[in-house]
């Protein structure tokens, strides 16, 4: 890492800097346009990102388009957990938990280090609830010896001891707690590092540019046509491959390849609340409603998130929303465990809700397995949906390994099989946030301010050492080193940083994905408009 004083200073407020810098959308098209690509990645969700990123590693053309912004609907809606999925137990699935663990582990240990961080679980028994505390208690251990020990070993604690870590805790018929160890994370901020990994392995992205037709060549999908909604302009990507990892939009993609495609999967709606915090939590709450669902009270970005519910949807995914029901439910189900202080209506912040991708069939969603589902259509467009977040990388090596077996060779025989490549590459940004937040407050120019600490962490666990490069910006523009929100540790120079560096073209994409404000309710017409001058900038 090198030290702020020694980094190139950056141009003048509101123009771009001469480090680093996005292609224009214009540079962008004409590059997608004018190239021929081995494959056409179509849905910039986690899934997408992912396999663009692993085909990218091994050596294929890529581009990846998406309607929206990266990360733009379910998988920036998310409970932002990297988990092993303890209520799998209960199913008998302890292959699949083992499985997650590893997965989890490789993203918070050495893929990610700097974007996530270990959270510990209290899981409370009440008098009368769906679990004894011996069942809990022997499904705890077994969770983690299935993770190797690696937080500790699953155990029973007293209520007065875990009401002590969790001051809001309802005790009241209490009779044990039990701890187990998961991680969590900003699932807008690890989407977008993952598009910053693939971009740097060659492959080329493009933002809000939605697909109007596919493209056939003697009966095969060979590319999509597309329109630029921020310009409106129409162009063309023309590939070998095109796969489709549209989300809830899976199957609209799949009838414009096959108007009579069969529906392949069902959706799901989880909706949250953000909440802000009465007292400091030092642990996450995990209640059992049922004999199949946990209601997770979670410390999270400052704040308190709770949820989340699981019903079927039906209809257009754009329009989920976050119902008067849903915020009900939320609350009286985190009421089981939480006092009614901290649930008062007055402290949300911010609702959200994203639709769980499940494979087709009958029976509660709530029981259905968080299963990948990978399809091939009568084009030969592959369509990807499903999954969990905790093995996104698992995923993108799947989907490559599936390319890799389909007949005639398609993708020719220049790449890497994606079994030769190594398995734990660390995102952008890797280090130890610590130490980034270390350097950020020591490290400053004289007579430059010096960094507040609230700043110096956040830009730490949501950049790692690109942390630096926002400092460099901010120390060159005093404007730009203050705070965008009194009550947020955001930094202007977060915005410029956006433009430029990562894709940012809207308010939402700034104030909802790139930064937290929106989460915080501090997303004001204010904030809004002098965010809207900044992208007009660029």
């Amino acid at each position: 890492m090198t030290s702020q004083s020694t980094l190139q200073s950056v141009p003048a407020l509101g123009t771009r800097p001469a480090f680093g810098s996005n292609p224009s959308r214009a540079e962008t098209r004409e590059q997608l346009s004018k190239a021929s690509y081995d494959l056409l990645v179509i849905g910039g969700g986690i899934l997408g990102i992912s396999t663009a990123w692993h085909a990218a590693q091994s050596g294929l053309r890529v581009a990846l388009v998406d309607a929206g912004d990266f990360a733009g609907a379910t998988s920036s809606a998310s409970s932002k957990l990297l988990h092993g999925g303890l209520r799998y137990l209960q199913t008998g699935a302890v292959r699949l938990v083992a499985e997650n663990h590893f997965e989890r582990r490789a993203v918070s240990r050495q893929v990610a280090p700097h974007l996530a961080n270990p959270l510990t679980f209290y899981l409370p028994v009440y008098k009368g609830g769906p679990h004894g505390a011996a069942k809990l208690g022997a499904g705890v251990f077994a969770y983690s010896a299935l993770s190797a020990f690696g937080d500790g070993v699953g155990h029973l604690l007293s209520p007065s001891k875990a009401a002590r870590d969790v001051p809001e805790l309802r005790t009241d018929n209490l009779k044990a707690v039990a701890v187990y160890g998961d991680d969590q994370m900003n699932d807008a901020r690890m989407a977008l590092m993952t598009v910053r990994a693939a971009v740097e392995a060659g492959a080329v992205v493009l933002n809000h540019a939605e697909v109007t037709g596919l493209r056939f060549t003697k009966g095969r999908v060979t590319g999509a046509d597309l329109r630029d909604r921020q310009s409106g302009d129409e162009f063309g990507v023309n590939a070998r491959l095109v796969l489709n990892a549209t989300g809830p939009w899976v199957d609209h993609l799949r009838k414009l390849e096959d108007p009579n495609a069969a529906p392949s999967i069902r959706l799901s709606k989880g909706a949250h609340l953000v909440l802000k915090r009465t007292s400091p939590w030092r642990a996450a709450l995990a209640t059992p409603i049922d004999k199949y669902r946990i209601t997770f009270a979670l410390p999270w970005e400052d704040m308190l998130l709770l949820g989340t519910t699981d019903e079927e949807f039906e209809g257009d995914p754009a329009d989920v929303t976050v119902t008067e029901k849903d915020t009900a439910q939320i609350l009286d189900e985190a009421a089981f465990s939480i006092r009614d202080q901290q649930l008062d209506r007055d402290l949300i912040t911010y609702a959200f809700a994203g639709l769980r991708v499940l494979p087709g069939g009958p029976g509660s969603t709530a029981k259905a397995k968080r299963e990948t589902v990978v399809t091939e259509g009568k084009g030969g467009m592959l369509s990807v949906a499903g999954g969990k977040w905790t093995t996104f990388r698992h995923i993108g090596r799947t989907v490559m390994q599936k390319l890799e077996a389909l007949p005639g060779h398609p993708l020719g025989d220049d790449f890497e099989p994606i079994s030769s490549l190594p398995k734990k590459l660390p995102l952008p940004g890797v280090a130890n946030p610590r130490a980034v937040a270390h350097r950020l407050l020591v490290d400053h120019p004289a007579p430059g301010p010096r960094m507040a600490a609230d700043t110096a962490r956040h830009l730490a666990t949501h950049y790692g050492s690109l942390a630096f490069d926002i400092a460099r910006i901010a120390n060159d523009n005093p404007e730009l080193a203050e705070r965008v929100h009194p009550d947020a540790p955001e930094i202007w120079a977060q915005v410029v940083y956006a433009r430029d560096n990562e894709w940012a073209e809207t308010t939402d994409d700034v104030l909802r994905r790139r930064t937290t404000l929106t989460i915080r309710g501090l997303a004001t017409d204010d904030v809004r408009a002098k965010v809207q001058d900044l992208l007009d900038k660029k």
